[in-house]
């Protein structure tokens, strides 16, 4: 019998990996290139990713770090479709032809290789059905249904689950059959060392422009502070995802006269967002549905105090009073007395940066998540 606690593990991650991995879209990616790269690492794994890319007409290979990297072509027109129909038979063929000792899969990968018969591990990174409800989309309650049908069943396949959030295990109760692990995501390990060099007034977002994010309320709460006399400056980084809602934003900059308090970023690489967060003062994401986001994660990296909603997976990440501060995020009085209170207190920010800086490198530092990691692997191995 093959000793799975000596002998070099072929592990398959299944999920979404971007061409620049300086430049992921999303948070999966992001967390896909730091897990790969720290368990790429190891000298008792040999790491494959297997991803699909819309637009491409062929697979091919590539080295990165020390994993190979197979892209495919993603063949439905949709996610949805794809991931239950001809996406789930092409990837799942591909990923057994690699002939690996485990596959993880990420996100709506988890679909495409649902049932099988290597061993399987799962990482939830959020629930589509949720985030389709709160979209604001036509027909977004019939969408959601549909996701919430497939996702459940998709869960309750695999006998490993990782739990990136007690939110997410907390939804996972009564549906999910297999063993969960909980695991936080993995930020880049240059967030650790970030030089602080702050810009007084300085609140910086990191997210797409869209409903789910609720960046609108940071505005409306910053329009709060303009009026009281507050030195203060808005930063906004992430690519619109929602043409209309970045118009009643920009609609309502202009009606409050907040062009010199408020500045759209659009998409940023990492380096880009490593040196906003040196220049912050606080860090603000205010989303309606999160589970555990990384600009959370990195900010605390950083020693930025946070200021983030009170619902969804947050409160498990942001010590409210400790680390930073959590609002109601439907509340844009609430949003700018938090921030008043953080921006107005040097010592308090201080204190509260460094205390989310140390939580975050016991936490959240991608070699301590690569080992737990394998420890997961092994077992699932062992038990198969």
């Amino acid at each position: 019998m093959r000793d799975y606690g000596r002998e070099r593990l072929r592990v398959v991650v299944v999920t979404a990996f971007p061409e620049d991995s300086e430049r992921p879209h999303g948070g999966v990616e992001a967390v896909s290139v730091n897990l790969v790269e720290w368990l790429s690492r190891l000298d008792d794994l040999e790491v494959h990713v297997v991803t699909s890319d819309p637009g491409r007409t062929a697979a091919c290979c590539s080295t990165w770090r020390n994993a190979t990297i197979h892209r495919l072509p993603r063949l439905g027109s949709h996610v949805l479709s794809g991931a239950v129909g001809v996406d789930r038979r092409h990837v799942s063929a591909y990923v057994k032809s690699i002939s690996p000792d485990l596959v993880h899969a990420h996100d709506f990968y988890g679909l495409m290789v649902k049932g099988i018969a290597i061993p399987r591990v799962f990482t939830i990174h959020g629930f589509i059905y949720g985030d389709t409800l709160v979209s604001g989309r036509r027909l977004a309650w019939v969408r959601a249904l549909a996701w919430r049908r497939i996702e459940t069943a998709g869960w309750a396949d695999y006998p490993h689950i990782i739990s990136i959030s007690p939110y997410v295990r907390e939804r996972l109760a009564g549906i999910a059959t297999g063993v969960i692990h909980d695991i936080d995501n993995p930020i880049a390990e240059r967030f650790f060392q970030i030089d602080r060099r702050e810009r007084t007034g300085t609140i910086f977002s990191a997210a797409a422009i869209c409903r789910r994010k609720n960046p609108l309320a940071l505005v409306e709460a910053v329009a709060r502070l303009a009026a009281a006399g507050l030195h203060v400056q808005l930063r906004l980084a992430g690519p619109v995802t929602e043409a209309d809602y970045a118009d009643r934003i920009l609609a309502r900059v202009r009606e409050h006269g907040l062009e010199r308090h408020v500045t759209f970023l659009g998409e940023l690489d990492l380096e880009q967002v490593a040196a906003e967060l040196s220049a912050a003062s606080v860090f603000a994401l205010v989303s309606l549905e999160e589970n555990s986001p990384l600009g959370i994660e990195e900010a605390m990296a950083a020693g930025v105090p946070v200021v983030a909603s009170n619902r969804c997976g947050m409160p498990y990440m942001v010590r409210d009073g400790e680390s930073g501060f959590l609002v109601d995020p439907l509340d844009s009085a609430d949003v700018a007395a938090r921030l008043c209170e953080s921006l107005g207190n040097d010592g308090l920010r201080i204190k509260m940066g460094a205390r989310a800086r140390e939580i975050a490198r016991d936490r959240f530092h991608p070699e301590r998540i690569a080992l737990r990691t394998r420890e997961v692997y092994r077992r699932a191995v062992r038990k198969h």
